[in-house]
């Protein structure tokens, strides 16, 4: 029988920054991947303060940034690289009126921090009402996070690539398979609607589609460029264009809608031809209070979930990774914002 302290059943961002967590406090614990690639694994990685369709800003916005900083400074000194890419926002706006509300909301205390109010024009796009630049916005390298992260784990026998079996958990005796744990934490997204402990929170799958293009006139400036979506470039000369929001077309295939929408939305400011290399979807797992489910289970005091990040799962998954290994270790509160009891009678 191994002693761990720690089973981790996921392998996306909840995970690996909870993950990061018990490495930090010399925790034992070992992580349960399936090898497939969640919604985190080909996410965006945008970091990014403000909601860009009403140019307001969120819960805790700046207070995640900045731990997210820390803790990418943490990882790296265990994996020698910092993830971080320093590449900004730019808006494009699309008309007169957007700027002048732009304009308006960076006078504010609220994001004054967030929105510049020096408008920069692009070259190689389409802008003809200009750019307004997201402060402290950047992406995270999303392939080398989960590629480098994974084979740490691995490399400290952390790591166990197989499907979590549910009916294997003795959470009485606290005993899975060979293990003796302290605790459980199941961070798995949409996969929590066939966890028996779970299965009734509230998650809402919000099927999001993305893809990759080869650009037959580049854009010189390494930038994250928004108007539908996001523009970017990757490390293999291909440029991600994403993503949609789906609540409805949940089917496991690629929606052709989708991808014209992606097309279209490109279109309308990079007026050169491309071509689409990739196509790839996956589920996010959203609430509708738009807050991270996290909490123990009211029977089994042993098992615990981290779901619910959303589409800000970087900057979700960092920050309240802490609030829940606090919960379990310190027996500080959860907020009750993101507490799994704020949706009992």
């Amino acid at each position: 029988m191994k002693n761990v302290d720690y089973i981790i059943v996921g392998d996306g961002y909840a995970a690996l920054f909870f993950a990061h967590q018990l490495t930090k406090n010399k925790k034992s614990f070992v992580i349960f991947s399936e090898s497939r690639k969640s919604a985190s694994q080909i996410s965006a990685g945008i970091i990014n303060p403000v909601v860009l369709k009403k140019f307001t800003t969120f819960w805790l916005a700046q207070e995640q940034l900045d731990f997210l900083k820390i803790s990418l400074g943490e990882i790296e000194k265990y994996t020698g690289i910092n993830y971080l890419i320093d590449a900004s926002i730019h808006r494009i706006f699309h008309d007169e009126n957007e700027q002048k509300l732009w304009l308006k909301k960076s006078q504010t205390s609220e994001l004054s921090s967030f929105l510049s109010d020096n408008f920069k024009p692009l070259e190689d796009v389409k802008n003809d009402f200009s750019t307004g630049l997201v402060k402290q916005s950047a992406r995270l390298n999303v392939h080398g996070f989960f590629n480098d992260l994974f084979g740490f784990h691995e490399s400290n026998a952390q790591l166990i690539k197989e499907k979590f079996n549910y009916n294997e958990v003795d959470a009485q005796n606290s005993i899975y398979q060979d293990f003796q744990f302290k605790n459980i934490i199941f961070c798995e997204g949409m996969g929590v609607k066939n966890n028996p402990y779970f299965s009734d929170i509230p998650v809402i799958p919000n099927k999001g589609h993305h893809i990759r293009v080869k650009l037959s006139h580049p854009i010189l400036e390494d930038i994250t460029i928004k108007k539908k979506h996001f523009l970017f470039p990757l490390n293999n000369g291909l440029h991600f264009y994403g993503g949609t929001y789906d609540r409805e077309q949940l089917h496991e295939h690629i929606d052709q809608s989708a991808v014209e929408q992606l097309q279209n939305g490109l279109s309308e400011f990079y007026l050169n031809d491309f071509d689409i290399e990739e196509i790839h979807f996956g589920f996010r797992p959203t609430v509708t209070d738009r807050r991270p489910i996290v909490g123990r289970h009211s029977q089994h005091y042993n098992l615990y979930v981290f779901n619910g990040l959303g589409a800000r799962g970087i900057l979700n998954g960092c920050y309240f990774s802490k609030n829940l290994y606090d919960f379990i270790e310190n027996d500080v509160p959860l907020p009750g914002e993101i507490s799994l009891e704020r949706f009992k009678n």
